[in-house]
């Protein structure tokens, strides 16, 4: 029995001993880590690029089409085909709204009296919120399609108009996503 309490206390002295060689060499190699650090990268932040409504007609601030004029922050990005797809399909979809909210606008111009108001601001309000619900779901399926893996963000925006400060516009607003550094562990 002694012999093996006598064992187990040398398998220990060695077993520290091993601890302790693996020690005060870690720390004498401290200057040279096994571990390769990455130098912190500061990427530039780009400023997000604003497209305005340039139609002929605006309902509670969305307007009927978006330029289609492409930004030259956006070269090397994304294909300029690609861009102006995105902004045909945004026009043909405010389009289609803004046609049925102009009825519907007109008709309760003409019921306004009869109804003391109600006719003309419910049934607006109301279409105009599901034209930029429309415009957001649009937005949400171009950006998972395409955008978002070639770090980029759509998204409706209000902004002040330019022509007068009071009133609130609705703007496209697409951000550039931050890019991930590759070479962190997860």
């Amino acid at each position: 029995m002694g012999e093996q309490v006598n064992s187990s206390n040398q398998n220990r002295q060695q077993f520290d001993d091993i601890i302790e060689e693996i020690e005060s060499n870690h720390e004498s190699h401290s200057n040279e880590s096994d571990i390769i650090s990455m130098p912190d990268i500061d990427y530039p932040i780009m400023e997000q690029i604003t497209i305005r409504g340039n139609g002929n007609m605006t309902l509670f601030g969305l307007s009927n089409t978006f330029s289609n004029g492409y930004p030259t922050s956006l070269i090397g990005k994304v294909s300029k085909e690609e861009f102006e797809a995105t902004i045909n399909r945004v026009n043909n979809l405010l389009k289609s709204h803004h046609s049925i909210n102009a009825r519907v606008l007109l008709i309760g111009c003409l019921c306004c009296c009869c109804s003391f108001g109600c006719s003309l601001l419910w049934p607006t309000l109301a279409l105009s919120k599901r034209t930029r619900n429309a415009l957001e779901k649009l937005l949400y399926s171009e950006n998972n399609r395409l955008y978002h893996k070639l770090g980029l963000n759509w998204k409706l925006g209000k902004e002040r108009c330019h022509s007068n400060n009071s009133f609130m516009d609705y703007v496209l607003i697409i951000e550039f996503l931050p890019k991930h550094h590759i070479y962190l562990p997860d």
